[in-house]
Order: structure tokens, then sequence, then C-alpha cells
């Protein structure tokens, strides 16, 4: 994991794909919207280069937001004060956060139910929890172009998978393992469509999973640079297309109340 984000240019390439992508969503407005006006912790578990912490900071400068992540390099002065630990033992007082944010982050880590676990452990009884991750069927085009690209570099009829990070953590899943933790959970799906006119965002894409080239079981480069070929054959029939199918999930100990739910925006 710190090798793979010893700085964010990977997450910045896996980031920027969703420039392309329609419907546009405005992820950390989405978060915002959803928790309302909560003062005191925001922790971001997982924060990378500071995404959230960044409008969180900006849209509620009442509340306290801290970042929290494994790699030292990703916590930069932009995202500080943040600390650096692992998600699956947050050192933080039970009770003590007002809000905790694990946005596309829980798929890393080799047991995320323990992490939900310990989320729901800092949360206070009125705090709220927001989580996100992509579905089985995400960018399954990206997976067709990579196991071609892999079968023609194998001289195999079919081609290993690309790497999947969110397969531990699946959006088909999400719901109900947070609600093993957490009295009232509800999901919001984030579906849309990529276009692009060329392979250059999709390149970096897959180039920024190299970290775990040993998974894929086919040369890496030798495979990248037989998908921009594909790629630019494909762009002879017109723009690259691209399915996304994510969600967000939001959940609190107990049920709401109605006046926290008029005054959270969700």
């Amino acid at each position: 994991m710190t090798r793979a984000y010893h700085d964010d240019r990977p997450l910045l390439a896996r980031q920027r794909l969703y420039d392309h992508q329609r419907p546009r969503y405005d992820l950390p407005g989405m978060v915002l919207d959803q928790v309302g006006d909560r003062e005191g912790v925001w922790l971001d578990v997982g924060c990378g280069n500071g995404k959230y912490l960044h409008r969180i900071r900006a849209e509620r400068p009442q509340a306290r937001a801290v970042g929290l992540d494994l790699s030292t390099t990703m916590l930069t002065t932009p995202v500080r004060p943040a600390v650096c630990a692992d998600a699956a033992r947050l050192p933080v007082h039970t009770g003590s956060v007002q809000v905790v944010l694990g946005m596309h982050m829980l798929y890393h880590l080799a047991d995320p139910d323990q992490a939900l676990a310990g989320m729901a452990r800092v949360l206070e009884p009125e705090g709220v929890l927001v989580v996100s991750t992509n579905a089985r069927s995400d960018k399954a085009e990206l997976d067709g172009w990579w196991a071609r690209a892999a079968a023609d570099v194998l001289g195999t009829a079919v081609g290993p998978r690309r790497v999947k990070l969110s397969a531990s953590f699946p959006a088909e899943e999400a719901a109900d393992r947070v609600a093993t933790h957490f009295a009232e959970v509800k999901e919001i799906d984030l579906d849309g469509t990529i276009e692009v006119d060329t392979p250059a965002p999709i390149l970096k894409h897959y180039a920024s999973y190299r970290a775990w080239s040993h998974q894929v079981h086919v040369p890496f480069e030798q495979t990248l640079s037989r998908v921009e070929h594909l790629l630019r054959q494909e762009l002879e029939d017109g723009p690259l297309r691209i399915t996304t199918h994510q969600k967000m999930v939001i959940a609190h100990h107990s049920r709401p109340t109605q006046t926290l739910a008029e005054g959270s925006g969700g």
C-alpha cells in the first residue's frame, strides 16, 4: 500500500478519469449534503491527497477535519492536520468523532469489516458514517480491453483480468456489511458513462495499478502497450465509452430524528 501510494500520481490518474463522466458527481458536495452542519471532529480515513478534506475545511469551518492515511508521503502540508495510521486500528478514542468518511478505501484493507467496526466504535451516538465503493460490474469495458491485450501478449484465447481492488468490498455487499455495525443505513447509486476521444486518460488509469502488477500474471508494460494499440483501433469506430457503477452508503448508530434528517440535507 505505501509503495502504491508513495505519491498521489496514481490516485490522481484514477480520479481524473471521472472528469470525463456524465453525469458528473460532486462527491465531496454530496457528503456535505448528507452530513449537514455537524461540528466536532470529522475523520477522513484513507484521506489520500485531501480531496474531501479541502472541501470540508472550506465549507464547514466550524468542524475540525482530520485526515488519516497509512502513507506518510500523502500527508503533505495541505492535507494536515492528519494522522499516519492503519485504518484497521484507528488510534482514536471511542465515541469521540461526529463524522467518519471511508471513501473508496475500504477495499484496500485485508479485513474491511474490521475497519467498519473501528469506525463504528469511534463515532459518537449521533454521528454519521459515509463510505463509497465500486460495483463488481464497474468499468467492465476496462476488464475486457485488458483481458484482450493480455491474451494477445500471452498467445492464449483468454487473458487474465486486470487488477480490480474493489472486489473485496463491492457495492453489491456494502450496505449489508455496514448494517452489521449500524442501525440505520441507506445507499445512493452513482452510475454514469465515461466517454473519451483519446486513449490517454484510460492508459493512465491502467498504469496507476503498476504497483500491483505482480497480481496480473502477465508482463505489465507489454500488456499496457498492447492495450494502447487496441484502444486506438476502437477509436476508429467512435469515442471510447466506459460504464461506471458505484454506491455511496450513509449510516447512523440509531434512526435519525426528523429534525436531524431535515438539518442534514439528506
